[in-house]
């Protein structure tokens, strides 16, 4: 009898340490986990840019080989995340946001093929509006996060907030989080029902809930944020950060690995939090050239009951790589189709155009652009900005694809009311970061980038110097006759001397502006930081709203007009003129020529 009671109670002991230690049971002792990230791709999917009509080498076939490869090898588990801006950027997606709008989206089909475990949204997707996300969040295979886009109904996350991604036991979760400054860049119209929360402050939720719910055994951060959180001013008190992915990593314990984006900086580092941990912050940069990998070694401590884990970054130049066979032959009749949408003609250019004169003065390339907001709002005053680097139109034939060049952008067209003072400053806010105080003729008309010395950087990566403002902010204006006098200080320069028809240009008096939404919502601070204009205000200022994207009524507006003459207009001039022709030659050779100039 008595050794039967022993047995029993042995028994039962093994038992109750069974049950109290289900973690030993049930995980791994050790696993490698490959953890992949992609981000702005912004449409990098086919080796094949549809704007250029050119192979590329790289892609989404691309990666798709590498990590089919990677899948292959029985020793690893692999993981791949992408970080957002997908939807936005290479015509193949605009045909799958607003033309084909039937079928099953170009990114749902290629994402869902290539086995993607989770993305995170990124600014320009909500900028394709409801409709398109909303579809494309039933159609993912894979949970599509942002858990500081908030739904203002329910007051819970619009989209899922965090997903647990699980590798034979071993729990991964990952916590997506959005820019909030959308709403200074977007229509309310495409965000409608959203509110966007502070980073920090969502992460200060969500990851002491993830930890206690889930218990995971690594959590990551993909975020859709860039890394430097001083831009545009900003600093690390400032509320609704737009770049806020290193105060997170820095400020709320808990992440091993935080994959960034939206700033197109590739970045591989590590960084310790304020509980002393280090934490792997890794970005893929943008357009698939790099494939961003934390390399995981996780084995199990029988004593701490814990993962002991060795974590190191990588980027993978993504051009060595061959593009995948089957990815291409899946795709083949989706890519026919959007190679035939794009050679649509639509009108005539009696003389070629290029974006690299827009630096220097009145050009031909923005004149278009300037011309064509006129004529579609009637307004007084258009403002614009050459949304292109170096982007060149050919006389000839003008093709859907050539629209992608001139307007990079899905933005809509808005026209606004403005005193002329606000106009004024307006000027005055985008010359500033735009054209230098020249001292003299020898001296440079463009605002660079500068060292220690004074002398302006040049960049290896894009074998050019570096403009200190980005060109997507230079914004000119036309139906206006002005000059600009470098020689004069910042916020004195602007001399406006009259409409274009002659008629008197008044400071009171309130005109009609057009500008794009990106624009009129905020962004670059021309309105806000420039004229002075409150932020929760500039809503209404805009007396109407074009209802599709401003590329879409370029399209239409050059099939009416067939053929195109587009000239460079006189309507403003940089002074002294002396000063402004020897400062433009020299620093043309700067930005579009070689180093050596």
């Amino acid at each position: 009898m008595r050794v039967k009671k022993i047995s029993i109670l042995w028994l039962f002991t093994l038992l109750l340490l069974a049950a109290c230690a289900p973690f030993s049971k049930n995980k791994p002792d050790n696993i490698h986990l490959q953890i992949f990230e992609t981000t702005d791709l912004h449409g990098s999917i086919f080796p094949f840019d549809f704007i250029d009509s050119a192979e590329v080498s790289v892609s989404l076939a691309h990666i798709y080989s590498l990590v089919s490869s990677e899948r292959d090898q029985d020793d690893r588990e692999v993981i791949l995340l992408d970080n957002g801006d997908i939807l936005q950027g290479q015509p193949v997606v605009y045909y799958s946001n607003y033309i084909d709008t039937g079928n099953l989206h170009i990114c749902s089909a290629v994402m869902n093929f290539m086995g993607y475990d989770a993305a995170t949204v990124g600014n320009h997707d909500i900028e394709a509006g409801h409709r398109v996300y909303d579809k494309l969040v039933e159609e993912f295979n894979f949970p599509w996060l942002a858990a500081n886009a908030v739904n203002t109904e329910t007051n819970k996350p619009y989209f899922k907030p965090y997903t647990i991604i699980n590798r034979k036991g071993l729990k991964i979760a990952v916590l997506g989080l959005i820019t909030p400054a959308i709403p200074q860049w977007l229509p309310e119209k495409l965000w409608e029902g959203m509110q966007f929360e502070d980073m920090i402050s969502s992460a200060h939720y969500w990851v002491p809930e993830i930890l206690k719910k889930e218990d995971p055994d690594l959590l990551i951060g993909l975020f859709h944020a860039g890394y430097d959180y001083s831009y545009h001013g900003s600093d690390a008190s400032t509320s609704c950060n737009e770049n806020a992915s290193l105060l997170v990593a820095q400020q709320v314990p808990g992440f091993d690995i935080v994959m960034l984006g939206h700033d197109h900086n590739p970045l591989n580092q590590f960084i310790v939090n304020n509980n002393g941990d280090s934490v792997l912050m890794l970005n893929a940069g943008s357009h698939a050239r790099f494939l961003a990998l934390a390399d995981v070694h996780l084995s199990f401590d029988n004593e701490t009951g814990k993962y002991n884990k060795k974590i190191k970054g990588e980027l993978i130049n993504v051009s060595g790589i061959t593009p995948d066979e089957k990815f291409d032959s899946t795709f083949r009749e989706k890519f026919r189709a959007v190679l035939e949408y794009v050679s649509t003609p639509l009108g005539r250019l009696e003389n070629g155009i290029s974006a690299k004169y827009a630096f220097f003065g009145n050009s031909a390339f923005v004149d278009l652009v300037h011309n064509i907001q006129l004529d579609l709002t009637k307004a007084d005053v258009s403002f614009t900005a050459p949304l292109s680097f170096n982007a060149t139109l050919p006389s000839g034939i003008i093709r859907v694809r050539d629209m992608f060049k001139l307007y990079r952008f899905e933005n809509f067209l808005y026209t606004m009311e403005l005193t002329g003072q606000e106009i004024k400053d307006y000027l005055e806010f985008s010359y500033a970061n735009w054209f230098n105080t020249m001292k003299n003729k020898n001296d440079h008309l463009l605002k660079f980038k500068t060292d220690s010395t004074g002398a302006p950087v040049f960049s290896d990566r894009y074998q050019s110097y570096v403009l200190d403002g980005q060109y997507y902010n230079f914004d000119s204006g036309a139906g206006l006759k002005y000059t600009v006098d470098v020689s004069h200080p910042v916020s004195n320069r602007i001399i406006i001397y009259s409409l274009n028809d002659d008629s008197e240009f008044e400071l009171s008096k309130t005109y009609k502006v057009a500008v794009n939404s990106y624009r009129g919502n905020g962004g670059g601070g021309h309105l806000t930081l420039g004229a002075g204009i409150p932020g929760n205000e500039l809503n209404k200022r805009v007396i109407s709203s074009t209802g599709k994207d401003l590329r879409f009524y370029m399209m239409e507006w050059i099939k009416q007009q067939g053929d195109v003459n587009p000239v460079a207009g006189d309507n403003w001039n940089v002074i002294p003129a002396e000063w402004w022709k020897e400062g433009s030659e020299r620093d043309c050779r700067l930005l579009f020529g070689s180093k050596e100039e």
